[in-house]
């Protein structure tokens, strides 16, 4: 996992009135909101006796320890020691580790670093996915490591053989490109252009454009965030959530404006949900036997032209990791 980035852990409705404990990027981490429904992020562990803050409640703004009642505000510094009274001293060892949190789009994003940079600036989303679109949602758990659910999504070779008998029907086995852009140092974009082998070679990057594309393409942000932009109306969009090294929580959502009457659009989004977690189980079939579980760019596999988009997403990973080392 890379730090020093902007994480999608969670979605705004998991976290309510009552702190929340979660395993999130291999650590235990406590969410809450405070009475101004802002929501905050800490290590689930008290530093006085290593209990689980999530057991505890929300108190005004302060997240209290269920043992022994100490007090905790948003940036993690203890407010209160009861057993030393409300003008007793507080020892600066008791203290948590916070992250800063970001919401917006229903999600919650959360900074996981060390020291966040000053200004830190908020996490990037689609700037095509705005409030017009209703959309439903599904949590699947998939036992793999969260690089590897992302490059499934980023693979253009695998439709017609995991999905030919949904959404790789028709036999486009042969990959032309595929066409790789970068937005900024954190967009990926994809233009798939796969057709039936009629025996002539696979075209080169060079040789295609965006603009002879159709729609459909995909839209990946790093580190984590994902889009099928299947039409200007219709999307189907992820977030990997990194649990631990060997699981990952695919946040799984299906857009529409189609319809817009909200009632109607929200059934019709929860209607095509089935068929897109029935795909989503195609995929998680094989992508869990991967070995090596981890992806990087020299880890023994014999890479093709028509994993451009893998070998630029592994690419980028790596430079974000070593950013993150310096």
């Amino acid at each position: 996992m890379i730090r020093n980035q902007w994480y999608v852990l969670l979605e705004t409705g998991e976290v309510k009135a009552k702190p929340v404990g979660v395993t999130r990027m291999g650590e235990k981490m406590v969410f809450w909101r405070d009475q101004a429904g802002k929501v905050h992020c800490a290590v689930d562990r008290c530093p006085h006796r290593g209990i689980q803050l999530s057991l505890g409640v929300v108190l005004g703004d302060q997240l209290q320890c269920p043992f022994h009642g100490f007090e905790y505000d948003s940036s993690g510094s203890c407010t209160l020691v009861p057993a030393n009274g409300r003008d007793g001293i507080i020892p600066s060892t008791l203290r948590l580790h916070s992250y800063p949190t970001y919401e917006a789009h229903d999600y919650i994003w959360v900074w996981w670093g060390a020291d966040p940079p000053a200004g830190l600036e908020p996490p990037l989303f689609f700037d095509n996915l705005d409030g017009s679109f209703c959309y439903a949602s599904a949590q699947d758990p998939w036992d793999a490591h969260y690089s590897r659910v992302i490059e499934n999504q980023l693979d253009v070779v695998h439709l017609p053989f995991i999905h030919r008998n949904t959404i790789g029907r028709g036999g486009r086995t042969l990959v032309d490109g595929p066409l790789i852009e970068w937005h900024g140092d954190r967009m990926l974009y994809t233009y798939v252009f796969n057709r039936a082998d009629d025996g002539t070679s696979p075209r080169k990057p060079a040789e295609l454009s965006a603009k002879a594309a159709s729609s459909v393409h995909l839209e990946f942000i790093m580190p984590n965030l994902w889009q099928n932009y299947i039409s200007p109306d219709v999307r189907v969009g992820a977030a990997f959530v990194p649990v631990d090294e060997g699981h990952t929580l695919l946040y799984l959502r299906f857009y529409q404006r189609f319809q817009t009457l909200p009632i109607l659009g929200k059934l019709v989004a929860r209607l095509a949900m089935p068929s897109n977690i029935y795909i989503a189980h195609e995929d998680r079939r094989v992508v869990v036997t991967h070995q090596p579980a981890i992806s990087g760019l020299k880890i023994g596999e014999a890479l093709i032209q028509g994993d451009l988009p893998i070998i630029e997403y592994r690419r980028r990973r790596e430079e974000l990791q070593r950013q993150a080392a310096m």
